[in-house]
């Protein structure tokens, strides 16, 4: 009989260890989404901004930026939404922006290599879209004087 008991007293035993590897496949699923997910989310474009001493105004909460290429390409970002578009489909959504807000005002990303003529271009489609607040974003310049 002592050997029975013993039997049924190691089966009740509880065990005291923790199983890892269901944790460990979820965090590498994780990591995986993750990994490709991080170089979608990319918010801004590639544009290399001239530098300026001038002061910054005063931004809107959620801006409406047109960055205009060196290239002549145009690129909306409205509410971090940021998408290549073509003139005429410019000019058309920032027209719906400003019958839905008089008051609109643009920022212009013109890349520093950009031609005057290309900036010019941009802003002329901008006021074709009714929209007369346009301001131009540089970087401050560094220990330029």
């Amino acid at each position: 009989m002592p050997a029975a008991s013993a039997r049924r007293h190691r089966k009740r035993r509880l065990k005291a260890e923790i199983n890892v590897v269901p944790y460990i496949d979820v965090m590498l699923v994780l990591l995986i989404i993750f990994m490709v997910t991080a170089p979608l989310l990319n918010l801004g474009t590639d544009i290399q901004l001239p530098e300026s001493h001038a002061k910054s105004l005063v931004v809107p909460k959620e801006p409406v930026v047109v960055s205009l290429y060196a290239d002549g390409r145009y690129a909306l970002m409205i509410e971090r939404d940021n998408r290549e578009v073509g003139a005429e489909e410019l000019t058309a959504k920032l027209g719906a922006l400003r019958r839905q807000n008089p008051q609109l005002t643009v920022l212009v990303r013109g890349d520093r290599d950009a031609s005057y003529q290309t900036i010019m271009a941009g802003i002329d489609l901008i006021n074709a879209a009714g929209v007369s607040k346009v301001s131009l974003i540089s970087l401050p310049a560094e220990g330029r004087d």
